[in-house]
């Protein structure tokens, strides 16, 4: 496992501002791609922790070329299974089981080409080896203002267990 990113060494909360300018990269990036709000305004460091407390899941990963995750939402760390610590410098590419890692590829090559999709579903697979089947998932990437790349981020509300 790869070591944790500094600037996301603790989980959101109050003293971190809930990471609400790496949450306002996000929703701005979604906002761009889309076309549409995830959510609304309700000023920055409530807006984050809206975001934190979501009932959908959100996460994102970086710019490497084994990409690894730097966000994750609540309802995300307990679908995986993970604490806010072995989930975040994890390389992303871990969500998915070993035989479906082909598939996850091409979809962020699709990301990547097409700048967002907004009908994926997948199986993934959480900490405990819980396969669970995600649906109509939104995946985009993540630029800031000056279209400098990020990484990509998803979200999703829809999924069911499998195992």
């Amino acid at each position: 496992m790869s070591t944790l990113p500094a600037q996301f060494s603790a989980i959101p909360c109050p003293a971190n501002h809930y990471y609400s300018a790496h949450i306002d990269l996000l929703l701005d990036s979604y906002q761009r791609s889309l076309n549409a709000s995830l959510l609304s305004a309700v000023g920055c460091d409530a807006l984050a922790q809206q975001v934190f407390a979501a009932d959908f899941v959100l996460v994102s990963h970086n710019s490497d070329a084994d990409p690894l995750f730097n966000y994750a939402n609540l309802t995300a760390l307990s679908l995986f299974e993970f604490s806010w610590n072995e989930f975040i410098g994890m390389p992303s590419r871990c969500s998915a089981e070993p035989v479906l890692q082909a598939e996850r590829e091409r979809l962020l090559a699709e990301v990547t080409a097409k700048g967002f999709i907004d009908n994926y579903s997948g199986v993934r697979i959480s900490k405990s080896g819980r396969r669970f089947k995600i649906q109509q998932a939104v995946v985009w990437n993540v630029f800031d203002a000056q279209q400098n790349y990020y990484g990509q981020a998803a979200c999703f509300k829809d999924w069911f267990f499998l195992s």
